[in-house]
C-alpha cells in the first residue's frame, strides 16, 4: 500500500470518442472517407454493418495478399491469408512494428506540416508492441511475469468471485445492455486490479481506451487536439499513481510498480509511458470486452451450439478458442517493410505498409473447415490468430482466455441463457472489432 496519497489531476470523462466522431461527421458530412477500391477493407462501414465476410472471402480466393493502391490511409498491402500472416509475423526484422516506421495500425504518421499546424514537435506514443528488438524484448519482459500461468492461478479466485457476483446482480425479466452491464464492468474491473487503479474511477479506463484505440477518430484532424488533451490527462493521472507507488515501502505487484522497478522501463520518456499505458489499456480492455459480447451473441445465433454448451460444460475451454476465432476482437495489425522482399509471389518494397487482417485469417478455408460456422468442438480452434503470432503475440492472452473461460463457467453454473432481445450496434471501426450495444434478456436453461 502507498505510504501517502498523491492528489489526482482534473480529468474529463466526456464526450465519449463515439459521440465526438459522430458529431463531427454530422457537422462535416463532406469529410467522410472515400474508398474507391472494392477491396479496400479499411472502410469501417463493412464492420459496422457486419458484411465484411464475403469481401474477405473473395480476396482469399484470389490470393493471400493484395496491393490496395489507394485508400484514406494511403496505399497498402492487404494480407488476408492465415499462412501469409504467420510468414510475415515470423520475420520481424524485415516487417517492422516500430512506431518510427509507422507503428501497428493502418494509420499514417502525421506529416511535418500537420504537426506544425498543430503547434507540436511530435505526436508519437511509443509502446513496446510498436518497437522492434531489442527494445521490445526488455519492455515486454517487464510486464510478462504478471501473465504467467502462476500469475493466472493467483488471479483466478478473484476473477471468479467478481464474475459470479456480477452475474447474480443482473436483472431478470427485463432487457438490458450486456456491453454496459457485463462486458465493460468485468474488463474495467480487471484492468483496475492490474494497475492498482482507484476503483471509483475505473470507468475512465474505458473512456481512455476508446479515445486511444479508434483509428477512424485518429484520422480526423479536427479532433486531434481534444484527443491529445485527453491522452495527456490520462498520462497525468497515471503519473500521480507512479509518484504514489515510488513512496511504497515495499514494491507492489501491480503493473505500474513493475515498471518502476524495471531498468528497461523506469527511465521512459512521458510519451513512452503514455504509449505503454495505451497498449495495456486497449489490449486489456477492447479485446476482452468485445469477446465477452461476441460470445453471448454467437451462442444466441447458434442454438445447436448453445445446446451443446448447456449440456456439456467440458466444451468450455475449446469454446473459448473457437469464439475468439469467430469474434477476432482486433481486426488488423500493421507492419512496415524494411527491405525489398518477395512474399508468396508478390514483391513488397522497402517502406510499403503491410496490413495483416487477422479477421480474415481466422476465416481462412485452407485452415478452418466451414469457417463461418461456430463449432465449439472444432479440433484446430487453437490455430486462430486473434492474439497475433510470433514475438508480438498478445502478452495478456492467457488473462483474456481466463476471464472468458470463467465467464462461461459461471454462466453455466447459474444455468444462465442469454437471448439477444433488442438493439445490436457494432463498433464502426477497422481496428477494434466488437459491439457498442447488445441488448439482451436472460432466462435459465
Amino acid at each position: 500500500m502507498a505510504t501517502a496519497a498523491v492528489e489526482r489531476p482534473q480529468v474529463r470523462s466526456s464526450p465519449s470518442a463515439y459521440e465526438a466522431l459522430k458529431q463531427h461527421f454530422e457537422e462535416h458530412p463532406e469529410e467522410r472517407f472515400d474508398h474507391p477500391h472494392k477491396w479496400d477493407v479499411s472502410r469501417s462501414d463493412i464492420y459496422f454493418e457486419n458484411r465484411w465476410q464475403p469481401i474477405f472471402r473473395e480476396m482469399r480466393e484470389a490470393g493471400p495478399l493484395h496491393y490496395i493502391p489507394e485508400s484514406p490511409f494511403g496505399p497498402y498491402w492487404a494480407v488476408v491469408g492465415h499462412k501469409a500472416i504467420q510468414h510475415i509475423e515470423a520475420l520481424p526484422d524485415i516487417f517492422s512494428s516500430s512506431w518510427e516506421h509507422g507503428g501497428i495500425t493502418i494509420l499514417n504518421r502525421l506529416t511535418e506540416e500537420e504537426l506544425a499546424a498543430a503547434g507540436e514537435d511530435t505526436r508519437e506514443l511509443p509502446m513496446f508492441i510498436a518497437m522492434d528488438r531489442p527494445q521490445h524484448t526488455g519492455q515486454r519482459r517487464t510486464v510478462a511475469p504478471k501473465f504467467t500461468p502462476s500469475g493466472m492461478a493467483e488471479m483466478e479466485g478473484e476473477i471468479r468471485q467478481r464474475t459470479g457476483e456480477l452475474l447474480d446482480s443482473l436483472p431478470r425479466g427485463e432487457v438490458f445492455d450486456w456491453v454496459e452491464k457485463v462486458s465493460i464492468e468485468l474488463t474495467t474491473g480487471m484492468l483496475a486490479i492490474l494497475f492498482g487503479f482507484p476503483w471509483e474511477d475505473r470507468r475512465l479506463l474505458t473512456f481512455w481506451s476508446d479515445w486511444s484505440g479508434d483509428t477512424e477518430l485518429a484520422s480526423v484532424r479536427a479532433l486531434d487536439n481534444v484527443r491529445w488533451e485527453i491522452l495527456k490527462e490520462m498520462g497525468a493521472y497515471f503519473q500521480s499513481l507512479w509518484i504514489e507507488r515510488t513512496m511504497d515501502k515495499e514494491p507492489g505487484d501491480d503493473l505500474i510498480s513493475m515498471m518502476i522497478h524495471s531498468p528497461a522501463m523506469n527511465q521512459m520518456r512521458p510519451e513512452e509511458f503514455m504509449g505503454n499505458l495505451v497498449l495495456l489499456i486497449v489490449g486489456g480492455n477492447d479485446t476482452t470486452r468485445n469477446s465477452m459480447s461476441g460470445f453471448v451473441y454467437q451462442l444466441d445465433k447458434n442454438p445447436d451450439q448453445r445446446k451443446l454448451f448447456e449440456q456439456n460444460p467440458d466444451v468450455i475451454p475449446n469454446a473459448v478458442q473457437e469464439m475468439l476465432r469467430m469474434q477476432t476482437p482486433l481486426a488488423h495489425m500493421r507492419r512496415t517493410c524494411t527491405e525489398d522482399t518477395e512474399v508468396f509471389g508478390q514483391t513488397i518494397k522497402a517502406g510499403d505498409k503491410v496490413v495483416l487482417w487477422y479477421i480474415s485469417a481466422n476465416r481462412d478455408e485452407e485452415v478452418f473447415e466451414n469457417p463461418d460456422k461456430l463449432d465449439l468442438t472444432r479440433e484446430n480452434a487453437r490455430r486462430h490468430i486473434a492474439f497475433g503470432y510470433g514475438i508480438h503475440r498478445c502478452v495478456g492472452a492467457r488473462l483474456a482466455e481466463l476471464q472468458l473461460r470463467v465467464l462461461l463457467e459461471e454462466m453455466h453454473k447459474r444455468r444462465i441463457r442469454v437471448h439477444v432481445a433488442g438493439d445490436i450496434e457494432r463498433v464502426r471501426a477497422n481496428f477494434v472489432h466488437g459491439f457498442r450495444k447488445l441488448e439482451v434478456e436472460i432466462t435459465e436453461f
